[in-house]
């Protein structure tokens, strides 16, 4: 097992989209990543699951990755939980 540690650092937290950019991700991997928070912990996977634990810009979480890919599946969450994400507004052209 691996475990990382990794700081939210989009300013909006882990909302909607994000989230479904770090779920689609999993399918990429053959490790299991889990999360672990404040507010309590999940496995990457279930996008509810993930919106629950309320990751709000500067939140610190440990990523677990266990399996054959677990070094480059932390790597890569962790990379995804610290991205600035830079969603446009709905609306605008």
């Amino acid at each position: 097992m691996v475990e990382v540690t990794a700081v939210i650092k989009n300013e909006a937290g882990i909302h909607c989209r994000p989230t479904a950019v770090i779920t689609q991700a999993i399918a990429g991997f053959k490790s299991t990543i889990s999360v672990v928070a404040p507010m309590g912990h999940c496995e990457i996977g279930s996008a509810l699951e993930l919106l629950m634990l309320g990751l709000e810009q500067g939140t610190q979480i440990t990523l677990r990755a266990e399996g054959s890919d677990e070094v480059a599946a932390a790597a890569k969450f962790k990379e995804l939980f610290e991205t600035e994400f830079d969603f446009p507004n709905a609306g605008q052209g």
